[in-house]
């Protein structure tokens, strides 16, 4: 499936973004200037099931598969949070990226102490006001506009893109290695890669940073500690 993308800039270099469940290509909106400030070309998709793209079956192979029928081959920077950092990382060897940055990645559906469901997600599209709850919004005019923003991306969301993850909750997703240069993004404390975890990509090859008290949602709501923690990788 091709997906909606969003594209910034005219640089030589070419960005590629991969947001996460219930939200869409305006999750990167603080990140965008920064990335086309530095030359980037920054190309943002669209999931399946999320923001202008289509819907259809789901599964992570399925969101793998689009990016690769989406994306240009080898660009500089690949970049992809929560179920977006999943679908980057099977899709990574064939997209062949120059480096690969995974934010909070989803590899463990189920989380790492294994009692997540997916489909829990589904609340968020039945009560709206949780996501006030499950973020850390920021005080001001830029607070209100990230919580409007994320409203709008779950008003077109197809929930059933959670309740078939559901299905894959116990699969481990994590990779075997680093295939391309690699850096794991890890909030702390994080539902998604424990301690343990974190030593056992190491020792896969990754690097891998923690950004101290933060939210999954590093980008969205510890901006500034977002892109200092990606110093060297931009």
């Amino acid at each position: 499936m091709r997906l909606h993308t969003q594209e910034w800039g005219t640089g030589d270099r070419l960005a590629v973004l991969v947001h996460g469940i219930m939200t869409d290509h305006r999750t990167w909106h603080e990140l965008t200037p920064v990335l086309t400030g530095m030359g980037y070309r920054v190309l943002a998709v669209d999931l399946r099931g999320h923001g202008a793209s289509a819907r259809g079956a789901y599964a992570p192979a399925l969101f793998a598969e689009d990016l690769l029928d989406t994306l240009p081959r080898h660009p500089e920077l690949a970049l992809g949070h929560s179920l977006g950092a999943l679908a980057l990382a099977l899709a990574v060897g064939e997209l062949a990226p120059a480096r690969a940055v995974y934010s909070e990645p989803a590899w463990r559906l189920s989380g790492s102490a294994g009692g997540f469901d997916p489909a829990y997600f589904t609340f968020f599209k039945r009560s709206p006001d949780l996501l006030t709850s499950f973020s850390r919004p920021r005080d001001g005019a830029e607070g209100s506009r990230r919580l409007a923003v994320e409203r709008q991306a779950l008003d077109v969301w197809d929930e059933n893109t959670a309740l078939a993850l559901s299905a894959h909750r116990l699969v481990d997703h994590t990779p075997e290695k680093a295939v391309v240069p690699s850096l794991v993004q890890v909030s702390d404390p994080s539902t998604l890669v424990s301690a343990l975890g974190r030593a056992e990509l190491v020792r896969r090859g990754f690097e891998v940073r923690t950004v101290p008290d933060a939210p999954h949602a590093i980008h969205r709501d510890r901006f500034d500690a977002f892109v200092e923690s990606l110093s060297g990788w931009l």
